[in-house]
């Protein structure tokens, strides 16, 4: 089994900024990718911000580009979004994700955190 933990999210103001972590843990043999997700209410699901474990590429949604950052320890299995220059619409529930895959397993899955709230007031 895998599971992914998330912490971070919380209330905070315009132009605040705010740190979400993940970690992944289980029988894990290799992980691939980690990203972040999120989803406000009666709309689909989107990427924020995805990092490559072996060669530590980026990607980043034009939405939030300049203004978060992904980074991730490899040794630990995890992944954290800095989230700087906050507006009110990046209000939403995010997601981790990992994708790798487990130990006696050949083939990579997606597997999913349980969702943290983050929400800016104006």
């Amino acid at each position: 089994q895998v599971q992914l933990v998330e912490s971070g999210g919380g209330l905070v103001q315009t132009g605040g900024s705010l740190r979400l972590s993940c970690t992944a843990s289980g029988s894990i043999g290799y992980v691939n990718s980690m990203a972040w997700y999120r989803q406000t209410s009666g709309k689909e699901r989107e990427s924020v911000a995805t990092i490559f474990f072996l060669t530590d590429t980026t990607n980043y949604a034009d939405s939030v580009k300049g203004r978060f950052t992904i980074s991730r320890d490899n040794a630990k299995n995890t992944v954290d979004l800095l989230m700087d220059s906050l507006k009110p619409e990046d209000t939403a529930v995010y997601y981790c994700n990992a994708n790798l895959r487990r130990t006696g397993i050949p083939y990579l899955q997606d597997y999913w955190g349980q969702g943290t709230q983050v929400t800016v007031s104006s």
